[in-house]
């Protein structure tokens, strides 16, 4: 029978092999980038694809409604999008799908300004998201004005 010391106990350098079968591999935490298509990489940086996909994270109960409070310019803005949030007007159903933006599209009614309209799909239910852009003077996008139409759903 061996008795270690303290001094052989302090002496080793890791703890025991860990045999926990419900922890992740090493190096199996690495997130690989997903493939994204020449299309879909150009969606992503117009300013009004970009707003339409994260008011709908917002709107969908995916995201908090201060999540949004950075991009939005003045506070009845804001409290629009929180009062529509806490309706939870694009929250599906338990059972229907995840909301997505089909399309998007834009007016620009004057210099540093956009009108978006957002298709919101969730299955074959369509409802329509409309905001307004304006360009700040730190060349900074931000939402103006938010509105949702049709019933929730």
């Amino acid at each position: 029978m061996t008795i270690m010391t303290t001094i052989e106990r302090s002496a080793r350098t890791a703890p025991p092999a860990r045999r926990d079968t419900r922890r992740p591999s090493p190096g199996s935490g690495r997130r690989r980038p997903f493939a994204v298509n020449p299309a879909e990489a150009a969606r992503r940086r117009q300013a009004h694809y970009w707003f339409a996909d994260r008011l709908l994270d917002v709107l969908s109960g995916q995201r908090p409604a201060g999540w949004m409070l950075r991009h939005m310019s003045g506070e009845a803005t804001y409290d629009r999008l929180w009062q529509l949030a806490a309706q939870g007007v694009l929250r599906p159903p338990a059972g229907r799908p995840t909301p997505v933006v089909e399309r998007c599209d834009k007016r620009a009614p004057a210099p540093d300004v956009l009108e978006a309209f957002a298709r919101i799909a969730s299955g074959d239910a369509l409802r329509a998201l409309a905001f307004r852009l304006e360009r700040g003077l730190d060349q900074r996008w931000r939402c103006t004005a938010v509105d949702f139409a049709g019933p929730s759903w």
